[in-house]
């Protein structure tokens, strides 16, 4: 553990402006050295925030924070920002409950401009932010930073579109960690790009233009004339950048890690009056082995040995059980096709990637365009199987109506993360997919709680459904499975005494949970019966009349209560004229913020032990003991 001799001092960004260049290094080393400190023991997001470790000094040093205002696309590589901005004390506690977010938070300091976690969004949302400065008559800087994966994503792009025609203090920083944009001819570019970020070029040029613009007559005439004759000479050099023809002045590629030439290029951009886009270039992990050799590993990583990189647990997840499942059915049927929005490690999909690479497809950062793809797949055949975050599903929830159930085409969603997530807090936890997917028609859902049922679930997606089927796992693997507890069926299974009148119905990996409670009720001399449930959409008829035979029942959810399972099972017992007591507990109307799972868990009353508090304080409620 490192002194932090400056980094310790750094109280806010004008601290950061105060330091000598000569400083700059030693400053950016103890960052690196509390970086991989910090989430060797919390985990987190390294390898992206290894790489913009100079690139933040320099914006910290060369705008007025919070003066100016910066956002971070995704958010997960704002790390050093919040330790520039009096956080280092707190940075402990990272990614914790009630500590410091893995993510830029409005309320945790005046220096998040706002709210991220999903990819893109970013200029969007820094245009918004420079639109009211403008209407306000604020002329401060509006920044946002994005890096290369991020800008693969049609909101990005949407987003330059809008902002090309605004012309006062908006820059879009573009850190590129994997490979140039486009590829310019000889040397001549770079010497433009160095004579475009002088000031006294920039200073010239508009004092040039405004006095050519003041001659009567042939003023304006000449000064268009070198405007067109300028443009013409650059593209015998090189090509108009896509970024010039969105209406932003191109600067770059720079060496995101040379801090002078950062801030020169920054403070060169604030002179422009056009949007900017700044091209910097910067290596994924920078400053630690392991990342650098591995930086997809340790682009989110759970605690790790810091001298070997090795991760401290390893234990095989449902990712993976999908994965390799996924890759032996392919092996027999040529159809089946996987696709994954820049996620095929995290989905486990990296070795369907390799195996069956002209069948599997990584289409960026696009979980709209990644459905309707699989969409136009399945109308000629194919068999496509889209592996996604529960969280980034939401994204694609028009297409998923309008373009697979509406068109009757059978898509596989495979939806990983479901349910609590933990420590990334509320942007990515995964208990909306199962309401979304309950509104719409054409739509099957599996929710398996072990391996065995994931492969029944997975196949019976494939080959048994014709319409839009979703499988959905957690993050993670299998949990407690009782002794006595056979192989899960695809539809449900039927856990305990089915005459002792009290039924606990949950699915998922909640099962494991509602299995410990039923062992913590008999011990209190109360006994109950599980009915699990593996299809949760549409749900067998029998479930619902065998539920019926119970004087109370119970259903737990990990999940929102809006459009639950839950609903829709109380609605039936309704409809079967049900007269006994039905509980609903659910995650409610709330976002659940950053906490371990277990944390997140027994606060919601969804672990083993809330369960049996649950029963036992309706129980003696309703005096049924």
């Amino acid at each position: 553990m490192g002194d932090y001799e400056l980094l310790s001092k750094i109280k806010s960004p004008a601290d950061v402006k105060r330091l000598d260049e000569k400083d700059l290094a030693k400053l950016c080393s103890e960052i690196r050295e509390k970086l991989i400190e910090t989430v060797s023991l919390n985990g987190g997001h390294l390898s992206p925030n290894l790489g913009v470790v100079e690139l933040t000094v320099a914006l910290h040093r060369t705008f007025n924070l919070p003066k100016d205002s910066i956002v971070w696309d995704v958010g997960h590589q704002s790390y050093t920002h919040k330790l520039l901005t009096g956080r280092f004390d707190d940075f402990y506690t990272l990614r914790q409950k009630g500590g410091i977010s893995g993510f830029p938070k409005r309320s945790e300091s005046k220096y998040d401009d706002f709210n991220t976690g999903h990819s893109s969004t970013s200029i969007s949302a820094a245009y918004g932010i420079a639109r009211a400065k403008m209407l306000s008559g604020d002329q401060s800087h509006t920044v946002a930073v994005i890096g290369d994966g991020s800008f693969t994503g049609g909101l990005a792009f949407e987003a330059m579109n809008n902002a090309g025609r605004f012309k006062k203090n908006f820059i879009v920083i573009l850190n590129d960690n994997k490979m140039s944009i486009s590829k310019n001819v000889g040397a001549f570019p770079r010497y433009l790009t160095t004579v475009r970020i002088q000031p006294w070029y920039i200073r010239v040029k508009k004092n040039t233009e405004k006095v050519l613009s003041k001659i009567p007559l042939f003023g304006r005439p000449i000064s268009a004339f070198l405007r067109r004759s300028k443009s013409k000479i650059k593209n015998l050099v090189y090509k108009n950048t896509l970024f010039d023809c969105f209406g932003f002045t191109y600067i770059g590629p720079i060496d995101g890690h040379d801090i002078p030439e950062l801030e020169n290029a920054l403070s060169a951009a604030k002179k422009i009056n056009s949007p900017v886009l700044l091209h910097v270039v910067t290596k994924k992990g920078k400053g630690y082995l392991p990342a650098e050799e591995n930086p997809g590993t340790f682009h989110g990583i759970g605690k790790f040995d810091i001298d070997s990189g090795e991760p401290i647990s390893s234990h095989k997840g449902f990712s993976a059980e999908f994965g390799n499942t996924l890759c032996e059915l392919a092996e027999k049927d040529k159809k089946i096709c996987a696709i994954t929005a820049a996620m095929a490690k995290g989905t486990g999909l990296e070795k369907f990637s390799i195996y069956h690479k002209e069948r599997f497809f990584d289409v960026g950062i696009a979980e709209e365009h990644a459905v309707t793809f699989a969409c136009g797949l399945a109308s000629k055949g194919m068999r496509p199987v889209f592996a996604v975050y529960s969280t980034f599903l939401q994204r694609s929830y028009d297409q998923i109506i309008h373009d697979a159930a509406m068109s009757g085409l059978h898509i596989v969603l495979a939806i990983d993360r479901a349910g609590i997530v933990g420590d990334d807090g509320e942007t990515h936890q995964g208990v909306f997919d199962v309401s979304m997917l309950n509104s719409i028609p054409n739509v099957t859902i599996f929710s398996p709680t072990y391996f065995d049922g994931l492969k029944c679930a997975l196949n019976s997606a494939i080959y048994v459904c014709n319409n839009v089927a979703a499988v959905r796992y957690p993050r993670g693997g299998e949990l407690y499975k009782p002794d006595d507890f056979g192989e899960e069926s695809i539809t449900y299974d039927i856990y305990g005494n089915k005459d002792c009148g009290k039924l606990i119905i949950t699915y998922g990996r909640l099962f494991s949970y509602a299995c410990k409670a039923k062992e913590m009720l008999a011990e209190k001399g109360i006994e109950v019966c599980i009915l699990k449930l593996c299809k949760i959409k549409p749900i067998d008829p029998s479930a619902f009349d065998f539920a019926t035979e119970f004087n109370t029942v119970w259903f737990f959810e990990e999940g929102i209560k809006t459009g639950s399972v839950a609903r829709n099972f109380g609605d039936a017992l309704l409809a079967r004229q049900f007269n006994g007591c039905y509980h609903i507990k659910t995650i409610g109307d709330k976002f659940v913020k950053q906490m371990s799972v277990s944390e997140a868990l027994h606060m919601l009353k969804l672990d083993a032990e809330g369960m049996a508090d649950v029963v036992l304080e309706d129980l003696d409620r309703i005096g049924n003991r």
